[in-house]
């Protein structure tokens, strides 16, 4: 598959990522991917914190969360790349880890988590990151802060690799540093969303 866009420093691909993995060489995989949870989530949504509007997104999310990648998906995807992060890692089906990276936020009191996981790969010890659930200029559901993909991608060296890139956070992370990134995403929408991130990212 021809990637839609591809300079120096960044490759885009608008398609399913195993149907494109097969030709990327990358080193470092960092992914933000389904978690199949949409059947878990309730209603209760307070409006403190912005979050009424997770309310009104409720329909959209569940629709994107609503399956995780296959065992066997995430076993090929882990052949892909030397260094490997999984936000959602408790979810999939992934051997121990000595270093989870656990995205701590502040907020509490309502039926949303009151942190992630991230599974890693990594020989290091559990590390912790305290940072908002969100950020105002939020486009997709379950979008990641750039601060919180920046310290993931920063604790990794080489091209990175998002094969469930949704609107392009680890791809603007990668670009605030100067990174190599190839994103992968075969929904239209959040494809245009990240090509627009991404590029202002770059500028």
């Amino acid at each position: 598959m021809k990637p839609y866009y591809e300079d120096d420093l960044v490759t885009l691909y608008h398609g399913d990522c195993v149907d494109v993995l097969e030709w990327i060489d990358a080193d470092v995989l960092v992914t933000d991917p389904p978690y199949g949870i949409a059947d878990c989530w309730k209603g209760g949504f307070s409006s403190k914190h912005g979050w009424g509007r997770a309310g009104q997104e409720a329909e959209e999310r569940n629709e994107w969360d609503a399956k995780a990648p296959t065992k066997q998906e995430i076993d090929f995807l882990r052949t892909m790349a030397d260094i490997q992060l999984f936000w959602g890692g408790n979810y999939f089906d992934l051997p121990p880890s000595r270093c989870w990276l656990i995205w701590n936020k502040p907020e509490r009191g309502f039926s949303l988590a009151e942190a992630e996981l991230a599974w890693t790969n990594f020989d290091n010890v559990v590390r912790v990151f305290d940072h908002p659930r969100s950020e105002p200029d939020r486009q997709h559901p379950t979008q990641k802060p750039v601060a919180l993909m920046s310290w993931c991608v920063d604790k990794t060296k080489g091209l990175v690799c998002d094969p469930y890139m949704g609107s392009g956070t680890t791809g603007v992370a990668c670009a605030k540093r100067g990174r190599q990134f190839v994103g992968i995403e075969r929904d239209e929408r959040w494809f245009d969303v990240a090509c627009r991130r991404i590029e202002a990212a770059y500028k």
